[in-house]
């Protein structure tokens, strides 16, 4: 199924790959810090630069049926995957060439660039449909953590030193110039990490995805979740900790608002966010490959409860840091496991439309809670936060060890 020894190994060195040069591009192209800055400096208004935010959300729930069809149909998914991914950079590439040529005309770059970034993103949509059923019929089960653990934490760190590299860029070199070489820069990566997926091996025993057209994929949508009690186990095992996720930068607010935190102290957030990240990837990841992602989901629960329990209670700088620490290696533990369990659960052949639905509704929810929650902490106070925090990493704690484990020992009984 998956290919001789030599093709495993090379499709391991592939998604090694994948990780170093993803995780950097994410730092050049960051909607979080690099984007903002951008369209400030354009002398966008606080709308726009909240639009190019919700458009990074909007466009990947979009197209999720899109590309369901468009992977459900594939023969060869990480060469489809590939095409995909050139196209969507070279699109946004284009923008990143226009920018001379419309510099000084500040109100057209601005819409030029929402523009592109729409597209950019309605691309986005892509990444977890073919992603996971990628790895699942590419690399046997004991081979998907440790490699790409590895490669995810050079990754993170690379992306630490491209963080440090935009100060001295946007120093040296005049605006908006400055901001097509770090674009370029982050294209530059993306592109090599494309062309990664286009190298990738495919077995020819590999089992075939079941062909669906758009009408057929949105009328099972719904069918998953009554047809599969593991993975409605699952959807809200990881609902919880995607809605827990989802709350960490009100942390940083928290630290500035009630403990007064400085920009040193927020710098120490952003570098300790990278290393608990690298630090999750790399023990999660062979965690994984010698004891499978449902363990690794039932410690990132511990420690996601854990964190808001921490948060609730302290009112110590130095322990909100920890806290913000067992959150972030949650978070990073979150991210690799839970798709890699859905691989264990769905059925392969319909790994596309479980990926769907699972991306669609953790999304969805994730984002209204968010925005709910934004104007209730104006009114009540930053404890409502740990303590949904706090429930929502016991609740999937309680799911996980007394629901889904069950559901997957149906699973796989005869």
């Amino acid at each position: 199924m998956y290919g001789s020894h030599k093709d495993i190994m090379h499709n391991l060195k592939m998604f090694f790959i994948d990780g170093i040069t993803y995780m950097p591009s994410m730092a050049l192209l960051s909607i979080s810090a690099v984007i903002p800055y951008f369209l400030s400096q354009l002398g966008a208004t606080t709308f726009q630069i909240a639009l190019a935010t919700a458009i990074t959300l909007v466009g990947a729930l979009l197209t999720q049926p899109v590309f369901g069809v468009i992977a459900s149909r594939s023969v060869i998914m990480n060469k489809t995957f590939g095409k995909i991914l050139l196209l969507q950079r070279l699109l946004f590439f284009v923008f990143v060439l226009l920018i001379p040529v419309f510099a000084g005309a500040n109100a057209v770059l601005i819409n030029l660039f929402l523009i592109f970034w729409s597209v950019f993103n309605l691309f986005v949509g892509s990444y977890s449909i073919f992603f996971t059923p990628i790895i699942v019929k590419l690399l046997p089960p004991d081979k998907r953590g440790g490699t790409r653990g590895v490669g995810l934490a050079i990754g993170s760190f690379l992306g630490v030193g491209m963080s440090a590299l935009i100060p001295l860029i946007l120093s040296r070199i005049a605006f908006p110039y400055s901001y097509m070489v770090i674009f370029s820069l982050g294209l530059l990566f993306l592109f090599v990490n494309a062309v990664v997926f286009l190298l990738m091996r495919q077995s020819k025993e590999t089992v075939p995805n079941e062909p669906m057209d758009t009408k057929k994929y949105l009328t099972q949508m719904p069918a998953t979740l009554l047809e599969s009690p593991a993975f409605r186990a699952l959807i809200f095992t990881c609902i919880s900790l995607a809605i827990a996720n989802s709350l960490l930068t009100y942390y940083t607010l928290y630290a500035i608002r009630v403990f007064s935190a400085s920009e040193a102290h927020i710098a120490a957030f952003a570098g300790l966010a990278v290393l608990s990240g690298a630090v999750a990837y790399v023990i999660f990841g062979f965690v994984i490959d010698r004891r499978g992602p449902r363990l690794v989901m039932i410690i990132v629960a511990f420690l996601i409860t854990a964190a808001g329990a921490l948060a609730l209670t302290t009112d110590s700088l130095g322990l909100l840091f920890v806290a913000w620490a067992l959150a972030n290696i949650g978070f990073s533990g979150y991210y690799f496991s839970a798709t890699l369990l859905m691989g264990e659960i769905s059925p392969t052949a319909k790994l596309p439309l479980y990926m769907g639905v699972f991306s669609t509704i953790t999304m969805a929810i994730s984002a209204v809670v968010v925005l709910l929650l934004a104007p209730v902490l104006e009114n009540m106070g930053f404890s409502l936060l740990f303590i949904i925090v706090l429930a929502c990493g016991l609740l999937s704690l309680l799911i996980n060890v007394f629901v889904l484990r069950k559901r997957m020992a149906e699973l796989q009984s005869p």
